[in-house]
C-alpha cells in the first residue's frame, strides 16, 4: 500500500479532527498496556477529519507496518464505533529534511539544540577498573589512558535488525548519531537474557566515539558501579568517583535490575542522572524487564529512567533467527547448508546466545567426531538442547498440504484467479502460514504471488471470523494444521 508523504498541516481540519482521535485514544487506552500507548499511539497526530475519512500523521513507514500488522483490528473497530460503518482511515508519513543517515529511523527523532554545560576545569583523578581515569571538561583533548570499556565487536553492521528489535534499534541508532540532542534520553532498552540488549547499548558507544559524536563514553554494568561506589566509600573517593562519573559525554549502566535493594548507589546514581540529564549529555540504560516493573528502586529513580524512550527487545522471529545463523557461519568462514540453518532456527527460539551456542556445538561436534555438517547432525545437538526437535514447516509445504486437502492444482493459489474455492484455500493456507511460520506478513504475501500484507491481515481475520460461525470450517482448518503438524515431528 502507498502511504502518502505528509503535506503542510490546515489548522481547521485539525482542530475538526483533534476531538474525534481524543475519544478514540481514549478506547484504545483501555484495550493496550502503558509502554505500547506510549510508544505507538501517543506519537499519531490527527491532520484531518472529512466526512468519514479521518487522516492520521505517524512518523516513519515502518511505523506504520508495525500498526498494521498489530493493530490493525482494533484501530478499525474504533474507528468504526465513533465514526459509523463508512468510516475510512488514512494515514500520512511524517517526512523531514534529514540531519542525520538513518533511513526510516530519522522519522522518530526529535532533534532539538542543546547547549551542553561547562564542567568543572580541574582534573581529578580516579580509579576504576584498575585504570586511572582523570575528569576534564568534556572540550579537552581525550586523555591518555581513558578507558570506554566498550567491546568493539559489538556494532551497528553486525546486529542483526528484525520485527523483534526494530524500534530499539532505531531508537540506538538516532541516539549513536546525535547523542543527547533527541528526545531519546534516557534511552531504555529492556527484554529477556540473550537478546541483545548489551550488543546494541555498546554498539551506541561504538558509534559515537568512531564517528566523533562524543569523546568521553564509558560503558559500566550496574553491579560494577556498586562495586566502584563502595570501594569509593571505604576509601573516602566519593566527589572522585561522582565527578568522574558526571564528566561523561555518554554513559552506558548495563543491568540497572541490580540497583533494587541499594539505597546509597541508588542516590547516588540519582544524582549523577540529574547532573547529566541537565546539561544534555546522553545516558542509555538496559533492564531485564521496564523500568515500572522494577522492584526495589526508589520511586522518583524510576520516574526519570521514563523521561525518554523506552523500548524492548523481543525474541527474534523465524527469519530474525536465520539472519543471524547466517550472519555468524559467515563470519566464521563456515558454509552452512540452508536446511541447517532452518533447523536449528525452528528450534531455538528463546534467544541468540542459545543459538549461537548451537552453532558452537554443531561445529565442534562435527570437528571432533568428523562427520558433516548436515540436518541428522545438527538434530543430535538439537537433542540435547531442546529435546524435543521439529523440522521447519515451509509456507511452500503448507500451500501443497491446504491444495491437496481442498483438490486444487498448487499453483492456483498463488494466481490472480477470484474462484470463491481457490480464494477460500488461499485464505486459509495464510492464516495457517501465519499461525506456524513466524514469517512476517510482507514475506507471506510474496509467497501467495506478490500480494501485500493488508491482503493477508485481512485473509486471518476472515478465517478466524469464519472459524467462529462455521464447525464445518473450523473442523477443514484443524484437519490441515494435524496434517502439517504430523510433517514437523522428527
Amino acid at each position: 500500500m502507498d502511504i502518502p508523504r505528509s503535506t503542510i498541516k490546515n489548522p481547521s481540519k485539525v482542530e475538526e479532527a483533534q476531538p474525534v482521535w481524543s475519544a478514540c485514544l481514549d478506547l484504545i487506552k483501555e484495550s493496550v498496556n502503558s509502554q505500547s500507548f506510549k510508544t505507538w499511539f501517543e506519537p499519531i497526530k490527527p491532520l484531518n477529519l472529512s466526512g468519514g475519512r479521518l487522516t492520521l500523521e505517524v512518523p516513519s513507514q515502518f511505523f506504520y507496518d508495525w500498526l498494521e500488522e498489530h493493530y490493525y483490528g482494533l484501530i478499525n473497530n474504533i474507528i468504526t464505533r465513533m465514526l459509523g460503518n463508512d468510516a475510512r482511515l488514512e494515514y500520512s508519513v511524517q517526512t523531514e529534511e534529514p540531519s542525520v543517515e538513518l533511513d526510516y529511523e530519522h522519522g522518530l527523532v526529535d532533534i532539538r539544540s542543546k547547549e551542553r554545560g561547562a564542567l568543572p576545569p580541574q582534573p581529578d583523578t580516579f580509579r576504576i577498573g584498575g585504570l586511572s581515569q582523570t575528569n576534564r571538561h568534556r572540550n579537552h583533548v581525550e586523555d591518555k589512558g581513558f578507558v570506554s570499556f566498550l567491546n568493539p565487536r559489538y556494532t551497528f553492521d553486525n546486529f542483526i535488525k528484525g520485527d523483534s528489535n526494530q524500534l530499539a534499534r532505531a531508537a540506538a541508532s538516532a541516539v549513536a548519531n546525535n547523542p543527547g540532542g533527541t528526545s531519546f534520553n534516557p534511552l531504555v532498552i529492556y527484554g529477556g537474557t540473550g537478546l541483545g540488549k548489551t550488543h546494541l547499548i555498546q554498539a551506541i558507544g561504538n558509534f559515537a566515539l568512531s564517528n566523533g559524536k562524543a569523546k568521553r563514553i564509558i560503558y559500566i554494568s550496574s553491579e560494577k558501579f556498586t562495586v566502584e561506589f563502595v570501594d569509593a566509600i571505604q576509601n573516602d573517593r566519593i566527589r572522585d568517583f561522582s565527578n568522574f562519573y558526571r564528566s561523561m559525554d555518554i554513559l552506558i549502566v548495563d543491568d540497572i535490575q541490580f540497583f533494587s535493594g541499594k539505597e546509597k548507589t541508588q542516590d547516588n546514581f540519582f544524582h549523577t542522572f540529574n547532573e547529566l540529564h541537565q546539561i544534555g549529555n546522553q545516558i542509555i540504560l538496559s533492564s531485564d524487564r521496564s523500568p515500572k516493573e522494577l522492584k526495589g528502586l526508589d520511586d522518583r529513580l524510576l520516574s526519570r529512567f521514563q523521561w525518554g524512550l523506552t523500548s524492548d527487545i523481543q525474541p527474534p522471529d523465524l527469519e530474525t533467527r536465520i539472519a543471524i545463523l547466517r550472519k555468524k557461519s559467515e563470519d566464521d568462514g563456515i558454509d552452512l547448508p540452508q536446511d541447517v540453518i532452518e533447523c536449528i532456527a525452528t528450534n531455538v527460539t528463546s534467544n541468540i546466545r542459545e543459538l549461537e551456542g548451537c552453532l558452537i556445538s554443531l561445529l565442534a561436534k562435527a570437528s571432533l567426531e568428523g562427520r558433516e555438517i548436515n540436518v541428522d547432525l545438527a538434530r543430535d545437538v538439537l537433542k540435547v538442547v531442546v529435546g524435543d526437535i521439529r523440522t521447519p514447516i515451509t509456507i511452500e509445504e503448507i500451500q501443497r498440504v491446504v491444495c491437496d486437502y481442498f483438490n486444487i492444482p498448487d499453483d492456483l493459489i498463488r494466481a490472480k484467479t477470484r474462484r470463491q474455492e481457490v480464494v477460500n484455500a488461499r485464505q486459509i493456507a495464510m492464516y495457517i502460514a501465519k499461525e506456524l511460520t513466524n514469517s512476517s506478513l510482507k514475506t507471506i504475501g510474496l509467497h501467495f504471488g506478490g500480494r501485500d500484507h493488508s491482503t493477508v491481515i485481512h485473509a486471518y481475520q476472515s478465517v478466524e471470523d469464519q472459524m467462529k460461525l462455521d464447525q464445518k470450517y473450523q473442523a477443514n482448518v484443524l484437519q490441515i494444521r494435524r496434517k502439517l503438524d504430523l510433517l514437523g515431528r522428527s
